[in-house]
């Protein structure tokens, strides 16, 4: 009887040796943007109880109604969930922990979220996000610092063009004065409003002004605006940090109509967006979210972050043509069996004492295979340990790319194998030399 193949849950990818090196490239620039301003990294469970994403995300959002991925534990009967998101995680850890209790944090995290959702390009079932939250900073300036972060992220990954777009959601009191407007104006036009409105009308009506619907785009663009609800400290603090943009020359477009879906933002809300992804064009959104820590039963704190959606920024990064080092070693080891093979596992093992990575051929093949296994590695050295190197305690180096034609070992040359790792970490070091100072 013939075996079904398995295959991933639909939503869920795979990420495979050639596409991997582009996100490691990813994750290590975003890191060291986000250590370069002072950002920890925290690390929290994908799984929390679901009372968390309800209590701090809401319970009437899309998010805890439809897409979360939650289960009874059948060992202790908890309800369980797949995080949806990262920032309630953190800020839970930050309560438990007790981390806010000497000085502000700013910390950093990566890793899958989970969200049962249709699929599509840049929409996934599991998808990854690289955020940073900021906790007890009170000011606009904290909010100023994260989008600043974020532009030398865009501008040393080459992305552009990215847009910022801003808006300010005010103070919980501000946002209930602009939801009971909101809930009176598009009752007046009920007849208008399409089912997905209808549904989100009195539970979430924020979310109406979000719709992709193209037909609700007159209505949702003659609704009342929150800045029309704002008052004095929350203006100022949406001006405060206008101005810090400014004088860092960064533009910017007020959007009226930004909006979130989580009950836990006030004031500063952004995105970041692309045209080069069609209706997924948002690689990132954040703002402030003082409300959260005391929600979640902390001692109030303001807090402020962001969450990057890492797949849509892999697709600007793969248009732009970037792969991420695909090399699989520095040095390919060939032998010829038997003795050899005992010699070349010595040698190999000399290499990665050195600080090298290295492959060394596994199972039995000529050594005429075995230089196209190597050349196809990528490696910069092949190292060839034969009947006669093993003999003499030698092995062959010979350099397989053109960037070191130059090198030491351009010529194919025997080198003793107690000296075999200096000798190469040298001709890579003076080879790494040559290509700084020709850049």
């Amino acid at each position: 009887m013939k075996t079904d193949r398995l295959a991933a849950v639909r939503g869920m990818n795979d990420v495979l040796p050639d596409e991997a090196p582009l996100w490691e490239a990813f994750e290590a620039r975003a890191i060291d943007v986000l250590r370069a301003y002072g950002y920890r990294q925290i690390r929290t469970p994908i799984v929390e109880h679901t009372r968390l994403f309800a209590r701090g995300i809401g319970e009437v959002t899309d998010i805890v109604e439809k897409e979360m991925y939650s289960f009874v534990d059948q060992l202790n009967g908890e309800n369980l969930t797949l995080r949806p998101e990262a920032t309630a995680s953190v800020v839970r850890a930050c309560i438990e922990h007790n981390l806010l209790y000497d000085a502000p944090r700013r910390l950093w995290y990566i890793g899958p979220m989970f969200r049962h959702e249709r699929p599509q390009r840049g929409r996934y079932r599991q998808f990854h996000q690289v955020g940073a939250e900021a906790l007890g900073f009170a000011g606009p300036d904290v909010d100023a610092e994260q989008i600043l972060l974020l532009k030398r992220l865009w501008d040393v990954l080459e992305i552009g063009p990215v847009r910022l777009e801003l808006n300010s959601l005010g103070s919980a009191e501000e946002r209930a004065r602009h939801r009971a407007a909101l809930v009176a104006y598009f009752e007046a036009n009920a007849d208008a409003l399409d089912a997905d409105a209808r549904r989100r009308l009195h539970s979430n009506p924020l979310r109406i002004l979000d719709t992709k619907n193209p037909a609700l785009q007159p209505l949702v663009e003659a609704a009342p605006r929150i800045t029309e609800y704002l008052g004095h400290e929350s203006l100022a603090h949406f001006e405060g940090l206008q101005e810090l943009l400014a004088a860092r020359g960064v533009s910017y477009a007020v959007n009226p109509r930004l909006v979130r879906g989580l009950d836990y933002y006030n004031l500063t809300v952004y995105e970041w967006i692309t045209d080069r992804l069609g209706a997924q064009g948002t690689i990132c959104g954040g703002g402030r979210y003082d409300p959260l820590v005391g929600m979640l039963g902390g001692r109030p704190a303001p807090g402020c972050g962001f969450a990057i959606g890492v797949e849509r920024v892999i697709e600007l990064l793969r248009e732009a043509g970037e792969r991420g080092d695909q090399t699989a070693c520095d040095v390919y080891v060939l032998h010829q069996g038997g003795a050899t093979y005992l010699a070349a596992l010595h040698a190999a093992e000399s290499l990665r004492d050195a600080g090298l990575d290295v492959i060394l051929h596994g199972g039995e093949a000529s050594l005429k295979s075995q230089m196209k296994r190597a050349d196809a590695s990528g490696a910069a050295y092949a190292v060839i340990v034969g009947e006669s190197e093993a003999a003499d305690g030698e092995a062959a180096v010979k350099a397989l790319r053109a960037a070191t034609a130059q090198a030491p070992f351009a010529e194919q040359r025997r080198v003793p194998l107690a000296q075999l790792g200096e000798a190469i970490a040298g001709a890579l070091a003076t080879e790494q030399e040559s290509i700084s100072g020709t850049n």
